[in-house]
């Protein structure tokens, strides 16, 4: 397995592919809901690729000029429980610290707060996000 910073179309094509199989499909999201306004040219992506199939990703996108948000955390189901997702979490995070940033805020799924509380994520006010789809937790990480 190689894990890659995105800077490609096509890295980034590979992003997109593991997040319309894992998410769009299953959960039955909208293109114009998995692809939001965080998806923009300055978005940074990590995928993971095991020989030549993406099979993991995530993004990450400033906030402001201390704080980025890692996002759209997404391993295909048939590769979960192997730590790939912690690995993403992991290199999004050092790539962050790279850029300058300080912290590192996530939107977690409510059922997927304690996988963030084992990579040191803490819920600071508890911050219901309701969407379409989910309910997500504002948590955040001290980078530095």
């Amino acid at each position: 397995m190689e894990i890659i910073r995105a800077t490609t179309l096509a890295e980034q094509a590979g992003a997109y592919y593991v997040r319309i199989q894992a998410m769009a499909r299953k959960h039955k999201i909208p293109l114009q809901a998995e692809f939001d306004e965080h998806d923009t040219p300055q978005t940074k992506y990590i995928v993971v690729v095991d020989d030549y199939l993406p099979i993991a990703t995530c993004r990450l996108y400033a906030l402001d000029d201390e704080q980025v948000c890692i996002g759209r955390v997404v391993v295909l189901p048939e590769y979960r429980r192997q730590g790939i997702g912690t690995r993403v979490v992991s290199e999004a995070e050092q790539w962050a610290r790279e850029l300058g940033f300080k912290s590192a805020i996530v939107e977690s799924r409510d059922n997927k707060v304690h996988f963030y509380e084992t990579l040191g994520y803490t819920i600071n006010d508890l911050q219901k996000i309701v969407g379409e789809t989910f309910v997500c937790i504002k948590m955040r990480k001290q980078l530095i």
